[in-house]
């Protein structure tokens, strides 16, 4: 039918764990997930620079836990702790809550879909070319260990008065096959002509039951264990 959906929407709560992990009362929702948002939108405002892919958070009844998966971690860390120390001040008078910073570093951000797509963005404000740079990222990732990319740019390519869409992709990218590791990645490249919107896919194997996830940082939740195929009769 061509409807699309987002890979990693449609495996939360079966292959992979909520981004926000709490729980709490009708009264309290709204105004909770409208704090998340805040947190992580000053954050992302703040640290642009240190390549931040996912920000986790989990609460209780006395603290706020917030995980940075970022690729520059010692620009959140700062000389000493310092800037970690700032910036769990700064959060908890934006939210009046006793607040904790815990962050990760990923290791390969050649294979993480969003770190991706933004590093297209930083190429495309930069006036570089959209083909050269779409080629260069795909180069990149086959070359980490992904087992297959995609990527989509929309918008004004290269100045056009028309605006298209142009998709690059290597090897496989099975988006309905739940066990399949896919990683997605948006964002918007700013360009003098108009925003360019820029998807990106990532296939980084499949979920197995002691491996953790593609940062090898905190382990993925909702792991499954290989069953064997069911037998054909006749």
């Amino acid at each position: 039918m061509g409807q699309k959906v987002r890979p990693i929407g449609f495996r939360t709560g079966i292959m992979t764990d909520w981004l926000s992990r709490w729980y709490a009362s009708k009264q309290d929702f709204a105004e909770l997930l409208v704090e998340d948002k805040k947190i992580r939108d000053f954050i992302k405002k703040r640290y642009r620079s240190a390549r931040i892919s996912r920000i986790k958070i989990e609460r209780t009844r006395e603290k706020v836990v917030v995980y940075i998966y970022s690729a520059r971690v010692g620009v959140i860390i700062g000389k000493k702790g310092q800037e970690v120390d700032k910036l769990t001040k700064e959060l908890e008078d934006l939210c009046h809550r006793h607040i904790e910073v815990k962050t990760y570093e990923i290791s390969r951000p050649e294979t993480d879909a969003q770190l991706v797509a933004e590093e297209i963005a930083e190429q495309l404000e930069k006036r570089a070319s959209f083909r050269r740079t779409m080629k260069r990222a795909i180069d990149q990732a086959m070359e980490a260990g992904a087992r297959g990319i995609r990527v989509q740019l929309s918008g004004r390519l290269a100045g056009a008065e028309m605006a298209r869409t142009e998709t690059a992709m290597a090897g496989s990218i099975p988006l309905s096959t739940l066990r399949a590791r896919i990683d997605y990645g948006f964002t918007e490249a700013k360009t003098a002509q108009g925003h360019i919107g820029i998807k990106v896919w990532i296939n980084n194997g499949e979920y197995e039951g002691d491996e953790e996830g593609s940062d090898g940082a905190h382990a993925q939740a909702g792991k499954v264990s290989k069953k064997p195929a069911r037998g054909r009769k006749g």
